[in-house]
């Protein structure tokens, strides 16, 4: 009788856990599987968190709010987002202020879609905390511009605009792995100018993500996970303008299995957030 209580209770161990499901899991970048607390205790500890993520997955999301809140606990932040453009700053900062509403923040600024559900918590976040939101990302049109007439052109904009944008002239590595993998996934349309128009958002985020650094805080940077991958875009030319700096990086991806890191993303960043792929999206 005793041996059959103990299969009873085997059997039902092994059906709770085989009916367990969560929506995502952490790994390092050489592919083991770790945990929340280790990647809030390894953010702890550095200057800059990339926090890169797929734009429209909620999982992701719902992490970097709770990252940040926890991280927040830990020391003071600085936040900041590839989503809100640097001519948006005097907005973005009078809404921290209380001097103007969601509504009319939505007016005056160039706002993502998906803004509401999915960066106004960070924001709101910042604005309880009175942390500073640094509106990073180089305004679209000057990257528009570099896809159609490349780098130089941006030599012809006035002081204001290049306040926007990163010191000229901006570096270029083409050879690195991102922008090679961009070309390649484009099939050649663009050409050259498809990347650097890319690289002019990563350089222009690495800037302010510089400009702003402050002792005794950690900056967390919101930025689609190709920014960030592979220990390139704004992690590359943050390191250009401050050596120094220790940042680390964190990728979000999706499999149809979380319980094991696919190869290809082996070493994309610090700690890799494999989210199921059924995940629903926000937009």
């Amino acid at each position: 009788m005793k041996l059959y209580a103990i299969l009873i209770v085997l059997v039902i161990g092994f059906t709770a856990t085989a009916q367990d499901k969560q929506g995502y899991q952490l790994y390092t970048k050489d592919g083991k599987q770790t945990t929340y607390k280790k990647l809030l205790k390894a953010a702890a500890d550095a200057q800059v968190v990339l926090f890169g993520e797929e734009h429209d997955n909620a999982m992701v999301h719902w992490l970097q709010l709770e990252f940040t809140k926890d991280l927040a606990s830990t020391k003071p932040l600085v936040l900041g987002a590839e989503m809100i453009e640097a001519d948006n700053q005097q907005q973005l900062n009078q809404y921290l202020a209380g001097a103007i509403d969601q509504q009319v923040f939505d007016s005056l600024a160039r706002l993502w879609k998906n803004h509401k559900t999915d960066y106004k918590p960070l924001v709101d976040l910042a604005k309880e905390k009175r942390f500073p939101f640094i509106a990073t990302n180089i305004p679209r049109r000057y990257a528009s511009q570099v896809y159609k007439k490349g780098l130089e052109s941006l030599n012809s904009l006035t002081p204001e605009e290049k306040a926007w944008i990163a010191p000229l002239p901006i570096a270029y590595d083409a050879t690195l792995r991102g922008y090679v993998k961009m070309l390649e996934m484009s099939g050649g349309h663009g050409g050259d100018n498809l990347p650097k128009a890319q690289a002019v958002k990563d350089a222009t985020m690495g800037h302010n993500i510089a400009q702003n650094l402050k002792e005794g805080t950690i900056f967390v940077h919101y930025n689609g996970s190709y920014h960030s991958d592979n220990f390139e875009g704004i992690n590359w030319y943050l390191k250009k303008e401050k050596s120094s700096v220790k940042i680390l990086t964190i990728a979000a991806v999706s499999q149809k299995d979380i319980n094991k890191l696919e190869a290809e993303h082996l070493k994309q960043a610090d700690f890799i957030i494999v989210v199921d792929e059924d995940m629903t999206k926000t937009y």
